[in-house]
């Protein structure tokens, strides 16, 4: 059975934004020296350690080859670097995350391994963790998050025009990559020589994969990328998610496949293809609705309100007409005049208190169909379920994915430049 360490790692490690990592945990342990000094603040050796250790875990998990220690030592630590400065960049800029916002945090990773909060904590203890440690590094990830996603907010809107554009294009739709990489990163600052040498790095590399090294070891040992202790894995992309010369480097690729070197600005990819699908249909399921509102006001107390929706329910479980009564009493401008009518909509479309009451309906008698009263900021409410459908969404779906394509496309851009950049311009010391 799996230890607690190796339970929650994937929620450590693999939470938040495409794979950029959280800080480590630390068990209490005295202090044994400075790895690295990161601006105003220090990485030790004890913090390095901890994480180089989880990493171990992860790759015994993953029935994967362990690369020599050195290795390791120098991909966690540029990853807890990055991660630092992260944080101090944001805490600088006045992000700050809230005992909720960790609360929350936890309560997921605590959910994704079926547990209670309270267990995940025994659970950890008894693995010799320190939980109050442990929360702090959450802290710090929710952070670096938060900074990352102003960051990739940043950028302009994107134009009805530029989404025609994509989905006019030969590349959009179709098939979806399982995609891994090696990146071999290229300074902008970079002599032609240095330039030949990451070129000579790679092509190294690409001839190890070609005479068999597995992929994901050859990521681990080589790869500068974030997502480089995940065995490169970037995640499953559809050609029109990927940048053109990506694309076009994996188009005709199958399973198990590997590109040839692809330049791009910012250094060298190897791009490993380890499966491909067709992406599924889309089906939304929508509920009809009506819907009755009592707003307090001046007149009627918040209190008169319910006992107003009370008495109302009462009367349409014992036949009066639903559509009548909205009509008659219903405060909702919007709705009241054609019968408390709400049309069709997908739960997650109607809010989240009413999402919480159509999930508990069933298209039937009225008993059934009908809600309890309930209270939302605007006031009580009724809401009576009439009928259920699955639709196709595929058309709609697309053009909204298309959408996002290009804004996340253009996000992903934005926020490595800025890490890059943040990266170049900070004082980092390195005591390995």
């Amino acid at each position: 059975m799996y230890s607690m360490k190796r339970l929650i790692l994937s929620g450590v490690w693999l939470m938040l934004f495409g794979g950029l990592s959280a800080a480590p945990l630390s068990a209490q342990q005295p202090l044994d020296g400075i790895v690295a000094l990161v601006e105003e603040d220090v990485i030790l050796q004890s913090e390095l350690d901890q994480a180089i250790d989880m990493i171990l875990v992860e790759l015994e998990t993953r029935g994967q080859a362990t690369p020599p220690r050195n290795v390791l030592e120098e991909q966690v630590l540029e990853r807890l670097i990055r991660t630092r400065l992260q944080v101090l960049r944001a805490e600088a800029t006045g992000i700050r995350a809230s005992d909720a916002d960790v609360d929350r945090a936890l309560e997921r990773m605590a959910s994704q391994n079926q547990m209670s909060l309270t267990q995940l904590r025994r659970a950890m203890e008894a693995d010799g963790l320190d939980f109050d440690e442990f929360r702090n590094q959450i802290r710090d990830e929710i952070v670096a998050d938060e900074l990352r996603r102003r960051v990739g907010s940043s950028i302009d809107d994107v134009s009805d025009t530029d989404i025609e554009i994509l989905l006019a294009s030969d590349q959009f739709g179709g098939q979806e990559y399982r995609l891994s990489q090696i990146a071999l990163a290229i300074s902008e600052t970079a002599t032609p020589q240095e330039v030949q040498e990451v070129e000579a790095e790679a092509e190294q590399v690409l001839a190890q994969l070609e005479e068999g090294m597995d992929f994901s070891s050859a990521a681990i040992t080589y790869s500068q990328a974030a997502d480089a202790l995940e065995g490169g894995d970037v995640g499953w992309r559809s050609l029109s998610q990927m940048p053109p010369v990506f694309a076009d480097a994996v188009a005709d690729l199958s399973p198990g496949e590997i590109s040839d070197l692809i330049r791009t600005p910012n250094g060298y990819i190897i791009l490993k293809v380890t499966d491909v699908r067709d992406p599924p249909p889309v089906i939304v399921k929508e509920y009809r609705t009506r819907h009755i509102m009592v707003e307090p006001n001046e007149l009627t107390s918040l209190s008169e309100a319910r006992q107003r929706v009370a008495s109302l329910r009462e009367r349409i479980i014992n036949g009066e007409d639903f559509a009548d009564l909205a009509r008659r009493f219903s405060t909702d401008e919007s709705s009241a005049n054609i019968g408390g009518d709400l049309g069709w909509a997908p739960a997650d479309g109607l809010g989240p208190a009413f999402e919480q009451q159509v999930n508990q309906l069933v298209v039937g008698d009225v008993e059934v169909a009908l809600s309890q009263p309930f209270r939302t900021q605007m006031g009580w409410h009724l809401l009576l379920l009439e009928d259920v459908r699955e639709v196709d969404r595929t058309e709609e779906a697309t053009r909204e994915q298309a959408r996002n394509i290009l804004f996340n496309r253009r996000a992903e851009e934005e926020v490595e430049s800025f890490l890059r950049q943040m990266r170049s311009e900070a004082f980092v010391e390195i005591r390995l």
